[in-house]
């Protein structure tokens, strides 16, 4: 048997559908499983070693350059790519009708929600068997029960990501152990204010652990050199890519951060991560795992400080 997913963007829904890989490795232990992800989230399949093959997309990319004579070729391979393969089955976690017309692209029996279920309800009438999965459950478990209808197999499997962080050199890392404070997030209303995140690193440095601060671009990079600069020691970390943030996030004795999908790919890692809440509800989608995993605050309501040090305080007591 062999199996196409879709669940191509964003990185914390991409995060969330590991899960599924796994429980069809379970399932079926002989089955491939092949990926369709946006190409800039392609490193994440790539981590699970029950992923044969992924293959990148680029709608993001494609859109803003649909003038160019390059982007036409580009979409003529992705079609002759995915179609290279005829699949058992096609998986879409992702319910939207974009993903829908890409499952209508590949050769094989069509799986996804039922109208009801979907997160746009035009994208059912795209596959050829829908099924009815609860939308008030997690993100993990919506993809999770969805892939256990359609495969008939029981939805009480042990969770479990099934990823290892990349075997990398993070030599520039301090000894000791370190904190990755994730910052960054792609609106503004979810940043946590900068003086608490000043006022956590000093109190982590007081236990003898380092802040390490990612950053994806310039203006995130100016915001964690004004706290790196108020906090002893904490270290702005190099542009690093997905596979590089695994291997720093798997190094790290705690990752505390906004909402981002850095705080899913930590909990993905089984490293003790502590997500902070400003302007959204963690109640369906935030950070999910087996290890230890806090979800602080909520929309309209951010965590205090003192809340975020006494649940690094119990992290780190692991």
């Amino acid at each position: 048997m062999h199996i196409l997913l879709l669940k191509t963007s964003s990185l914390g829904d991409v995060i969330h559908n590991l899960p599924v890989v796994s429980d069809l490795r379970r399932s079926f232990p002989d089955a491939g499983i092949d990926w369709c992800v946006e190409e800039n989230f392609a490193d994440i399949p790539r981590l699970h070693p029950a992923v044969g093959e992924v293959i990148p997309i680029a709608i993001r990319r494609w859109r803003r350059q649909l003038g160019r004579t390059a982007t036409w070729q580009e979409l003529r391979d992705f079609r002759q790519r995915l179609r290279a393969r005829t699949y058992d089955y096609i998986l879409d976690t992702q319910g939207l009708v974009k993903s829908a017309l890409i499952s209508r692209l590949a050769n094989g029996r069509r799986l996804g929600y039922a109208a009801e279920a979907a997160r746009e309800p035009l994208a059912a009438r795209f596959y050829d068997d829908t099924f009815v999965i609860p939308r008030n459950v997690h993100a993990v478990q919506r993809n999770r029960w969805l892939a256990a209808a359609a495969f008939d197999y029981p939805v009480d499997l042990p969770l479990e990501y099934g990823i290892s962080p990349p075997v990398m050199d993070v030599g520039w890392l301090p000894n000791g152990p370190v904190a990755v404070l994730l910052t960054a997030t792609s609106r503004d209303d979810k940043l946590w204010d900068e003086s608490h995140w000043c006022a956590l690193g000093r109190e982590l440095l007081r236990s003898g652990v380092t802040s390490i601060l990612p950053t994806g671009n310039a203006r995130e990079r100016e915001r964690a050199e004004r706290i790196a600069a108020a906090v002893t020691g904490a270290i702005v970390a190099p542009p690093l890519g997905l596979r590089e943030l695994a291997a720093l996030l798997a190094r790290a004795s705690v990752a505390i951060g906004v909402d981002t999908g850095l705080a899913h790919l930590a909990a993905a890692l089984r490293v003790p991560v502590i997500a902070l809440y400003v302007a959204t509800d963690p109640a369906l989608t935030g950070v999910f795992g087996n290890g230890f995993v806090r979800n602080l605050g909520n929309s309209g309501a951010p965590p205090e400080p003192a809340a975020v040090i006494a649940a690094a305080e119990r992290a780190l007591c692991r």
